[in-house]
């Protein structure tokens, strides 16, 4: 299994009259599994019937919600731990203080070591696409979960454990 990626050059000049070319990386998603599809392969990985998961899974669901929203970190068996959090603008006066102020409200997930393990494991999988949508170069890597350092060289993985091949640059 390894993660797909995609390094799309892009203009990232902040000035409209000029251009900065950068690749951008992004994952790119298969596709969105749906609570039943995961119901399924859960029933058929655990020899528990659908039905049973689905209200176990329902159950868990109401309970984290219920929980979070109390304002606790509540942990999901063999994931990590979520809670709410929100984002706000600071005020210097103690009178400006209100519910005003909050810009958005969020959903902090924090993974498991486990699941940390796993994601510095799995390879990457990078394609490289130029300007005009043309691949110019795919990298796949054999990480040893070491993270390259960003001021580099600039040189591309080949000497840090990836591989790749160069097609026409």
């Amino acid at each position: 299994m390894s993660i797909k990626v995609k390094a799309v050059e892009r203009n990232v000049s902040f000035d409209k009259s000029k251009e900065k070319w950068a690749y951008v990386m992004q994952t790119e998603l298969y596709s969105k599994l749906t609570q039943s599809k995961v119901i399924q392969e859960a029933a058929m990985r655990s020899g528990i019937s659908k039905g049973s998961i689905n209200a176990a899974w329902d159950a868990i669901g109401d309970v984290i919600k219920a929980w979070a929203t109390e304002g606790h970190s509540v942990a999901i068996p063999g994931l990590g731990s979520m809670r709410f959090g929100l984002r706000a603008t600071s005020v210097s006066d103690v009178n400006m203080v209100g519910a005003n102020l909050i810009t958005s409200r969020r959903v902090i997930f924090t993974p498991n070591t486990d699941i940390k393990d796993e994601l510095a494991r799995t390879s990457v999988n990078i394609t490289c696409y130029d300007r005009n949508g043309d691949v110019v170069k795919r990298v796949t890597s054999s990480d040893d979960g070491n993270v390259e350092d960003p001021e580099g060289s600039g040189t591309d993985n080949t000497e840090t454990g990836g591989g790749g091949d160069d097609l026409g640059q």
